[in-house]
């Protein structure tokens, strides 16, 4: 992507890694973290919650009940001189999103809000509960934030097979995405509607959720106008990685549908591509007949 020319976003922030751990463990910390996550990216290891759990057999919605403590927060800096290539690379990213939303959002007679990036190393603290590596990237409505460790860019290179700057920025336009769904309030209505049907039918309504947030970062991709030849192939490389019928696989087990929580890896790369096509976030009505 040519993000040379593009600005940084000012909205983030740098915890020092001295956040809590997972409270009450399994059924404290995740059951706290879970229902409130808009979602983790979807990568196993790269490590995303659901996903792992998932390729586990353990269904995310039976964990939702627990009560965990929060974690205590560490320093939090918000020194742009002090960061890193990696994540001064990464507000780049964060700030054409911010250029795409505010014209989409313009463009439907409505005012878009940032999101702000926490980038944290290992371990530290969210709105949410904990916020550790293993679990990757994920949004927190409660504090309207997305939480990245970028170790994880390289578990998405050698570990999912899935390189190049085009497959990182997905994973936070993806992220992104969830903030927009957020904003809509798509992310309050479906954890509503999760808490009242059975675990399969929730885990049918987390799919749409994530192929939607996959499909709005189509859209943040068609419309910065920053792609360059092969990052369409780059996209659709990470997508398919990451999608549950090839973790499950990939984990020795045989992919089971009803436990899917992000989508199979043909659907993230058909809505990835939708929303990259159209460039029209009405066009990524995952819920549409639902």
């Amino acid at each position: 992507m040519r993000l040379d020319d593009e600005r940084e976003s000012t909205n983030f922030e740098v915890q020092d890694g001295r956040g809590g751990g997972l409270g009450g463990g399994l059924g404290g910390g995740l059951g706290l973290l879970l229902p409130l996550i808009g979602s983790c990216f979807g990568c196993g290891g790269i490590v995303v919650v659901l996903i792992v759990l998932a390729v586990m057999g353990v269904n995310p919605l039976s964990l939702m009940s627990g009560a965990g403590q929060m974690p205590q927060s560490g320093k939090v800096s918000r020194d742009a001189a002090k960061l890193t290539d990696i994540q001064h690379w990464s507000l780049k990213v964060l700030g054409s999103t911010e250029r795409v939303w505010e014209q989409a959002f313009q463009e439907a007679g409505q005012q878009y809000r940032p999101t702000v990036l926490s980038f944290y190393s290992q371990s530290g603290s969210s709105g949410c509960g904990a916020a550790q590596s293993a679990m990757g990237p994920f949004y927190c409505p409660n504090d309207g934030k997305v939480y990245l460790d970028t170790d994880f860019f390289t578990e998405l290179q050698q570990r999912f097979g899935a390189p190049g700057d085009f497959a990182q920025a997905y994973v936070i336009a993806h992220e992104v995405g969830h903030h927009v769904q957020d904003l809509e309030g798509t992310l309050g209505q479906v954890n509503k509607q999760q808490r009242a049907v059975s675990e399969e039918e929730g885990n049918a309504l987390q799919v749409r959720v994530e192929l939607q947030a996959d499909c709005y970062a189509g859209v943040w991709a068609k419309r910065t106008g920053l792609m360059e030849p092969g990052d369409l192939e780059e996209g659709m490389k990470a997508a398919q990685a990451i999608g549950d019928d090839t973790l499950q696989k990939a984990a020795g087990r045989r992919p089971v549908p009803e436990s899917f929580t992000h989508g199979s890896s043909e659907q993230r790369m058909n809505w990835l591509r939708k929303g990259l096509d159209s460039g029209d976030p009405a066009r990524c009505d995952t819920f549409k007949g639902a």
